[in-house]
Order: structure tokens, then sequence, then C-alpha cells
């Protein structure tokens, strides 16, 4: 890849998005805009040629790079007649979207579900927990409960049959006989 100065303006227009968003979602920037620059490098990368590219410290990076692949949505990949240590992105961007949702869920979601399930019984037994509380507890995690279980399902889909499913959108909402 070329050095920041000689990263096209969409290339660079891209990174510095996706580096942005990365922060709304609760990532490091550097982190999202590593992600961005290999996920639109046509070959895999060493730490050095990121450095370079983004002008970002080697220790970043590298730090970087871990994060990624323990979200594993990168993975570190050998070149043929070079000892270091290349990077690539997952670029199937169905199979990332699925892998990032799963991630979260496994952060995020999982011990959401954990903790309401044990507030729940809690309160059950709790004399001093208001019925109210006890039934919007209940009802959280009922929502949890039935979103997750209906993931589990979708999260085995082909991602021909996902496709199709995500562009039906309106056409499933009038066969359900939904509005608008």
């Amino acid at each position: 890849m070329k050095h920041t100065a000689s990263l096209s303006s969409v290339q660079q227009k891209f990174i510095l998005h996706w580096g942005e968003m990365g922060i709304r979602w609760g990532i490091n920037r550097t982190v999202a805009q590593i992600h961005a620059l290999l996920f639109i490098s046509p070959k895999p990368l060493n730490a050095e040629d990121i450095v370079q590219a983004l002008n970002v410290a080697r220790s970043n990076v590298s730090n970087s790079l871990k994060e990624l692949q323990g979200w594993g949505i990168v993975k570190r990949v050998h070149v043929l007649g070079d000892s270091r240590d290349h990077f690539e992105s997952m670029k199937d961007v169905w199979e990332m979207f699925r892998v990032v949702l799963d991630e979260r869920k496994k952060r995020e979601i999982d011990p959401t579900i954990t903790l309401l399930r044990a507030c729940v019984a809690e309160a059950e037994k709790d004399k001093e927990t208001d019925e109210y509380t006890e039934q919007k507890l209940r009802e959280l995690a009922e929502f949890f409960d039935t979103t997750t279980a209906w993931y589990g399902q979708i999260r085995l889909w082909p991602t021909v049959a996902l496709a199709k499913f995500v562009k039906a959108g309106d056409k499933i909402r009038k066969l359900l006989g939904v509005g608008g």
C-alpha cells in the first residue's frame, strides 16, 4: 500500500470515516482505521506498511492488530520470500458482519442476559423489589432471549439466503400485513 500522502482521496476518505464510525461503535479509531486499510488492500500488509500508510506509531499498530485478530476479522498470513508477518482482513462482508455480531453478542448481550436472569430470579425471592420492576426486568430478559434465539437461527443461514431475506424486507412487511 502507499504512504498516507499517496493514498487516493477515496482511500483516505474511507479510512478516516471508518475510524470515526469505530469511535461511535466503541472501537478505538486506529483499530478501525487499520481494519479499513486492510479491508481495501488487495494484498496482505506487514506492520511497517501499515505504520507508513497511516502514519501511526508502531506500538499502536501492534496493539491494534492484536485486537483485530481477537475479533476474528483480521488474520496473520505469511508471504513467500518475506519473513515478516503480514495481515489481511476478512473480505466477505456478510461473514465479517456475522463475526462482528457474534463477538458483540458474546461481549455485550450475553453478560446482559446473565445479569437480567439473575435479577429476575432475585426479584422473585426478594420482597423489597416491587412488582413493576420485576415485570419490566422479566420483559427485557424475554426480549433478549427471543432476539438472541432468532439471531441464532438466522446466523446459520447461507449468505445467499440471508441476503435475499434482508433485501426482501418490504415484501416481508407486506406479507405480515404490517403498515409502513
